[in-house]
């Protein structure tokens, strides 16, 4: 949990999806300090989110780990009844979870297109979707985007068109849900030093020099870069903002 910490989400409810690791345990940590009770959604990483939940709950802060794969309707059914049973109410959703896999032309496969896709666009709908019914009033939702949505780079054709469709998604649904007092936001992180990064090797040798070279305030970002800007966007002093695709990327584009 980050220390700073306020009470500016005292009472709200967030489910994070994707949150037993990176940006999404960084989320789900700062929205605790914040005040807020928090779901950690993760897919297959048990251990990781009872790691999130422990360190959120050694400080105070509530929270329980529900493991739900966001491609599949069923999961994410169970995922937002379990948030109901443990917090009665949901005001705050990010929709961190997805996948990413770079390949080029001749090695792009159906598969490869649908495991992306299915994840980063068809789960993300999904959960808003079922996150929108136990909605009250005054809710924020809170897309993962990418600045490959809008600068992708080689190899990356599928997984920059998953995070073109989400800032699409967003627009659209912040104008659909926006009469329902429902604000609909997404985040545009640059390279962020995760585990998922450190593990493809993007962070190591020319790639990140790259990046860094092409970002202004020269670095790459770390996950609580990501986490404060959410933390605003689920809270009352950003609730003249929606529709909006916040690039958090030292300036990279």
């Amino acid at each position: 949990m980050s220390n700073n910490t306020s009470n500016k989400l005292a009472g709200k409810v967030a489910v994070v999806t994707g949150a037993s690791k990176g940006i999404g345990a960084a989320i789900a940590k700062q929205l605790a300090s914040d005040g807020a009770s928090v779901v950690v959604n993760y897919a297959s990483s048990k251990s990781g989110a009872d790691k999130v939940v422990k360190e959120i709950t050694a400080l105070g802060g509530k929270a329980i780990a529900v493991q739900a794969d966001v491609a599949k309707k069923a999961d994410i059914e169970l995922l937002f009844a379990e948030t109901k049973k443990a917090f009665g109410q949901l005001d705050v959703l990010v929709n961190n979870a997805g996948v990413y896999d770079f390949l080029p032309l001749e090695n792009i496969t159906e598969e490869h297109f649908h495991r992306q896709f299915n994840v980063n666009v068809l789960g993300l709908i999904l959960t808003t979707q079922e996150a929108v019914k136990q909605f009250g009033s005054l809710n924020s939702i809170i897309n993962i985007s990418s600045v490959a949505s809008t600068s992708p780079v080689a190899g990356a054709s599928i997984y920059s068109a998953t995070k073109g469709a989400v800032d699409a998604v967003t627009k659209s649904l912040a104008k659909e849900l926006g009469p329902r007092k429902i604000r609909v936001n997404s985040i545009n992180p640059g390279m962020v030093e995760t585990e998922g990064v450190h593990a493809a090797g993007f962070d190591q040798g020319d790639f990140r020099k790259q990046v860094e070279t092409q970002t202004p305030l020269g670095r790459i970002g770390q996950p609580e870069d990501v986490a404060t800007v959410a933390a605003f966007l689920a809270s009352a002093d950003s609730g003249w903002i929606t529709g909006e695709t916040v690039h958090v990327a030292g300036g990279y584009r």
